[in-house]
């Protein structure tokens, strides 16, 4: 029996892990932290029977991730919850726009716009579910449906202002740009439009759900399910160089590009060890955990049913201020991305005290406080806020960062999500996961398809880890 270690207890780690062991290899997770998830670990800090999810809190491209659907996490407590609205982008006057599951009800609030949001969705979110395995892959990989990817790819390829533009209303451009700015970038740049498109079609075919009891339930039963099979996992077990590493034919590393770089010197052929190394950081966030007494008052009313809030105002001010963030500067209003995951979950509340996540786009490694802000721009929207806050912790990037060193200078996506990585990855290869060196492999969330509990980039990663195995210990000629 094969051996394999992985390194880092996130989604990712976790999914290679259970993958790896799923093929009757003998699996040891070593998780440098005391507590397992990475990004996506819950905990009640603000209040003890108040729920908050840590990073990682709503989950499009996770609930019916082709890992997620081989895993069966179900029979170990898994469970999926929706809320009413998927998500509201309040305007100010107590204006706004929703973004519902059915993509015909999405495009019924959008008055002339409607035929419009039909004609660029529709198509993509009716094919989702058979597009889902050659989405979440490398680019680098040949899909298996070429025209369905080319006709769902070509318009990602484009900034999402000019994807937005698509659109007559300052409503429909202001939905898109709240989705679109998800990808913590300058909207005018290329492939700007990606990451909305991805979480706009995953939004109209699988909507944009949380995992009852909070996310760290999702690695907790990942966890479990790896344990049924024999793997072990070590916390508070650190790797900072090769020698920390015990034997094993397969190695994973849950790092960014840059850490493993450091792991893996004097390892590495120079090309990757300089590819690695010149890992991009992109901006930050500064996280506003809130308990609030009888939830937020909006005073646009739907978004009181909505599980996740864009606050960010029209599609050029969220332009204005992705660009600021992006160039080191930060903002007087910041993008603030707010969830109120008790919607759906509502055990997650103590009476009628409700736990509310907030988080704003920040510099990378901002120093300030942006706590308010936060607070600022939620009163914005929803007056009379301030009143009702109970209870209240923040976390800046610094923090982010001793929590989870993925999370350099709080940069919750692992690395600036520029064309470069959104095609290749961490470097330009057909293999994105392999680091060139035999049996290692990086399956973090700089690697393919990107950022998210959806455990693919671990998934892939230990497939291509044990095609080379199989490689390797298969007989010539057999």
């Amino acid at each position: 029996m094969a051996d394999a270690v992985v390194v880092g207890a996130g989604p990712n780690g976790l999914a290679g892990a259970l993958t790896l062991a799923q093929a009757g290899l003998r699996v040891t997770v070593l998780e440098a932290q005391a507590t397992i998830g990475g990004g996506a670990r819950s905990s009640t800090s603000v209040l003890p029977d108040l729920v908050v999810d840590h990073c990682a809190a709503i989950h499009p491209l996770a609930v019916r991730s082709p890992f997620m659907r081989r895993a069966g996490l179900e029979r170990y407590g898994l469970r999926w919850r929706w809320p009413e609205i998927d998500a509201s982008h309040p305007l100010d006057g107590g204006l706004g726009v929703d973004l519902h599951t059915s993509v015909h009800r999405t495009a019924h609030g959008l008055g002339p716009d409607s035929l419009r949001w039909l004609w660029a969705h529709r198509g993509p979110a009716a094919d989702f579910d058979d597009l889902q395995s050659d989405v979440m892959r490398p680019l680098s990989w040949p899909p298996s449906q070429p025209l369905r990817m080319a006709r769902f790819g070509l318009p990602a390829l484009s900034p999402a202002t000019v994807y937005g533009r698509l659109f007559a209303t300052p409503r429909a451009r202001a939905l898109f740009a709240g989705v679109a700015a998800h990808a913590m970038r300058p909207l005018e740049h290329p492939l700007s439009a990606s990451v909305g498109l991805g979480l706009l079609t995953a939004a109209h075919s699988n909507g944009w759900p949380v995992v009852e009891g909070g996310t760290g339930r999702l690695v907790a039963a990942m966890a479990a399910a790896l344990t049924e099979l024999g793997g072990r996992i070590e916390t508070a077990t650190p790797v900072e160089r090769w020698s920390d590493l015990p034997s094993a034919d397969i190695v994973l590393l849950d790092l960014t590009p840059d850490t493993a770089a450091r792991i893996l010197r004097g390892r590495l052929h120079p090309r990757v060890q300089r590819a690695y190394e010149r890992q991009r950081r992109g901006p930050g966030v500064h996280k506003v955990d809130f308990a609030v007494e009888e939830g937020v008052p909006w005073a646009y009313e739907p978004a009181r049913r909505a599980g996740t809030v864009h606050l960010g105002g029209s599609a050029e001010e969220i332009a204005t201020t992705e660009r600021a963030v992006a160039a080191g500067r930060m903002p007087e209003r910041p993008f603030v991305l707010v969830g109120q995951q008790y919607l759906a979950d509502p055990g997650r509340s103590a009476g009628n005290v409700h736990p509310v996540y907030a988080y704003a786009h920040v510099p990378h490694a901002y120093p300030g406080d942006a706590t308010s802000a936060v607070m600022a721009q939620i009163e914005r929207f929803a007056p009379g806020f301030r009143a009702r806050v109970v209870a209240s912790v923040s976390t800046p990037p610094e923090t982010f960062h001793s929590r989870n060193a993925n999370f350099t200078g709080g940069d919750i996506l692992s690395g600036a999500e520029t064309p470069a990585r959104l095609i290749f990855g961490p470097r330009p290869a057909l293999n994105p996961y392999a680091t060139g060196i035999p049996g290692v492999y990086l399956c973090s969330a700089t690697t393919p398809p990107g950022p998210g509990a959806h455990g693919m980039c671990g998934h892939h990663a230990a497939r291509s880890a044990l095609r080379a195995l199989d490689r390797r210990t298969t007989p010539h000629g057999r």
